[in-house]
């Protein structure tokens, strides 16, 4: 075996050097433990580290290959979880200062256990918006989620650490959960891929939800290909989660060689999508280009999406939560409490209102998909702000931050569409994203616009920032 530093890979590649032999699980994994105790200070990604049950997966890992036995398709890989999935033997705090007081977990989440039978590693959970209710993971229990790429700059929310931890190479693979662009907006921040699934594909058994409608589970990585493997892996019916699918399902991974060059793909040509800085549209007109799409779309009644997504979540947030609400409301996050208070108070016709609506976008949006198959939009408003900003510039107001930087991501989140945030670069400026957005149950196809963005140099992941990391 070697004793190098092992060189950057994304996971796959990474899983196929392990296969191979010419790295073992174990160096692989002690080197991920000290690049997270070395930098991992300066950029408050991870809650827990589990050294020493990592250590013990990858040695699982290295007696299998030495036995001759099938070690996965992600042996020896590391990855991490945002805390609010369950990880057996630790407590599952969801970000949250009232979580922190519970028992631990008998049993890792779904999502998790598909990973680690694949031979993923897991080595941590990950820092989150508390109770995944906010864009910019600025927790007050456990201090703000930096951006490597300029660490005075927030990750993005809600599944901050998952992101972060990802675009500094601290690992190579990470999931978090999307309820209103809680995986697209850190990926466009951190510029790293992330992919939301269509709703119910991955089971989010063992994951404490936000908003039980809205709710998905998906994987940041530093390529396409890693996102299609790891979905491959994770998808797929359980019946501890009602609302998985067990729709048949064409393996991602495999559909990436066919190329998008038979889709047909437009650029949103919409006002509600403008309002922005200009190095986030700059992108997005480049990546069509590029693909030589010259088709527009205008998304029907998105702004009226957007509230009735604000009004359901918020509803149903409130909801979850309320009897800690009333019982302890000084141990919240001051402005999450403002926003569970509200939306516990909404009246329930506004509620049945928003979901009525919901079909009725649903259908049109079905209609649109009948002209086009994939549909292209920035994925934020503006690039990553910096920690502490009240205020954003949306349109001709200034709003405040943690609640709007997902303009974009929440009318799309609303019907539960598949959609990859792929990374994109302005001229050397921050990171954004592109949003590559389908119709339901086609991941294949908003993957592979993605990876053929990704082969052109369109998006890219950044290298990492961490030097001699995985």
């Amino acid at each position: 075996m070697s004793t190098q530093t092992a060189p950057t890979y994304d996971g796959t590649g990474l899983a196929q050097a392990v296969r191979s032999r010419r790295f073992s699980a174990r160096e692989i994994t002690t080197q991920t433990l000290e690049a997270i105790h070395q930098h991992d200070p300066a950029l408050n990604c991870f809650t827990t580290v589990l050294r020493d049950s990592a250590l013990e997966q990858a040695d699982r890992i290295d007696h299998r290959i030495r036995a001759g036995e099938e070690s996965g398709p992600l042996a020896g890989v590391p990855f991490a979880v945002k805390n609010l999935f369950d990880i057996a033997g630790l407590t599952t705090i969801a970000g949250s200062k009232i979580h922190a007081e519970k028992s631990a977990a008998t049993k890792d989440a779904t999502a998790i256990a598909r990973l680690k039978n694949a031979g993923a590693v897991l080595v941590g959970a990950l820092n989150m918006d508390e109770y995944a209710y906010g864009f910019t993971t600025e927790n007050t229990h456990y201090g703000p989620t930096r951006n490597p790429h300029d660490p005075e700059r927030v990750a993005g929310g809600s599944s901050g650490g998952s992101a972060a931890a990802v675009a500094a190479g601290m690992v190579a693979l990470a999931l978090g959960t999307d309820t209103n662009g809680s995986i697209r907006v850190p990926s466009a921040f951190c510029g790293i891929f992330g992919l939301k699934p269509t709703y119910g594909r991955i089971s989010r058994s063992g994951v404490l939800l936000f908003a039980e409608s809205f709710d998905h589970i998906g994987p940041f990585a530093r390529s396409v290909r890693d996102l299609a493997l790891s979905f491959d892996i994770m998808h797929g019916a359980d019946p501890l989660d009602l609302a998985c699918s067990d729709r048949p399902h064409e393996p991602t991974f495999s559909e990436l060689s066919k190329g998008a060059a038979d889709l047909r793909i437009a650029i949103v040509d919409d006002p509600y999508f403008h309002q922005g800085t200009p190095e986030v549209f700059r992108p997005v007109l480049n990546a069509a280009l590029s693909l030589g799409v010259s088709r527009t779309v205008t998304i029907p009644d998105v702004d009226k999406a957007r509230a009735a997504a604000y009004i359901i979540t918020a509803c149903e947030g409130g909801h979850i939560h309320l009897p800690d609400l009333r019982s302890r409301p000084n141990d919240f996050d001051p402005v999450v409490i403002e926003r569970f208070l509200a939306g516990s108070l909404l009246p329930a016709s506004w509620y049945q209102q928003a979901q009525r609506f919901r079909n009725v976008f649903r259908d049109r949006m079905r209609q649109l998909f009948q002209t086009v198959d994939v549909i292209l939009a920035p994925a934020t408003p503006c690039p990553a702000i910096r920690i502490g900003q009240p205020t954003i510039r949306i349109g001709e107001q200034d709003l405040p931050s943690r609640p709007n930087v997902g303009i974009f991501t929440q009318p799309f989140s609303f019907i539960g569409l598949p959609i990859v945030s792929a990374p994109v670069f302005d001229h050397g400026s921050l990171p954004t994203g592109v949003q590559v957005i389908g119709p339901a149950y086609k991941e294949a196809w908003v993957l592979r616009v993605a990876e053929q963005l990704e082969q052109m140099g369109i998006a890219r992941a950044h290298p990492p920032i961490l030097e001699k990391v995985v």
